[in-house]
C-alpha cells in the first residue's frame, strides 16, 4: 500500500504584526481585573483564616478534653475511658457529645482518657475499668457512677439528668 500525501491548506491571510483589540485587552490591565484579584484574594483570606481559627479552636479544646487535672475542679466531669482506635470508644464519644449538647455550657465538663498516654492508662487503673467506659465525678472529684459499654445519647441524658439532680439535693 502506498502512502497517501497530505495536502496542506495555506491561509490567504497574511499575519499583521499589529495586535488586535482582543490582544490588546489582555494584555493591558484593566480596574475591573485588579478589583476582581483584591476580590479573590480577600475571600481567600477568610477562607484560610476561618479555617485557621477552626483549627486552632479545635486544638486547644482537644488538648483541654485531655487535661485530667481539670477533676474535682468545682464542675461534675465526665471522664471517657478512650482508645482512639476502638470503633465502639468512638462511638460512645459521639453519643456522649450529643447527651452533652442537651445541657447548659459550664453544668458538665467532659474529658478524655487515652489509655494509650501513661496518664490515662493510670486513670483507668486506679479506677479498675477498661476503654468504653464513662466515670461520672462530682464538683469535688469523687467517682459516682461507672457506666460500662455503648450507650445511646437518650440513655446518656436521662444518667446525667439524674447525677445533676442527686448533686444538687446531696
Amino acid at each position: 500500500m502506498k502512502r497517501q500525501k497530505q495536502k496542506v491548506k495555506h491561509s490567504n491571510k497574511k499575519k499583521s504584526n499589529q495586535p488586535t483589540q482582543a490582544e490588546e485587552m489582555k494584555q493591558k490591565p484593566t480596574r475591573r481585573d485588579f478589583l476582581k484579584k483584591i476580590r479573590s484574594g480577600a475571600v481567600a483570606s477568610a477562607v484560610i483564616g476561618g479555617g485557621g481559627w477552626f483549627l486552632v479552636k479545635d486544638f486547644k479544646d482537644t488538648m483541654q478534653e485531655h487535661d485530667l487535672t481539670r477533676i474535682g475542679n468545682g464542675i461534675p466531669t465526665i471522664v471517657q475511658i478512650h482508645d482512639p482506635q476502638c470503633p465502639k470508644c468512638i462511638a460512645l464519644q459521639r453519643e456522649t457529645r450529643d447527651a452533652l449538647d442537651n445541657f447548659e455550657e459550664g453544668q458538665f465538663q467532659f474529658l478524655v482518657a487515652n489509655i494509650r498516654t501513661p496518664k490515662g492508662q493510670a486513670l483507668a487503673t486506679t479506677h479498675r475499668v477498661s476503654h468504653v467506659t464513662l466515670l461520672i465525678f462530682d464538683a469535688a472529684g469523687k467517682k459516682q457512677e461507672v457506666l460500662v459499654g455503648q450507650n445511646q445519647s437518650r440513655h446518656l441524658t436521662g444518667v446525667f439528668r439524674r447525677h445533676l439532680a442527686k448533686s444538687r439535693n446531696g
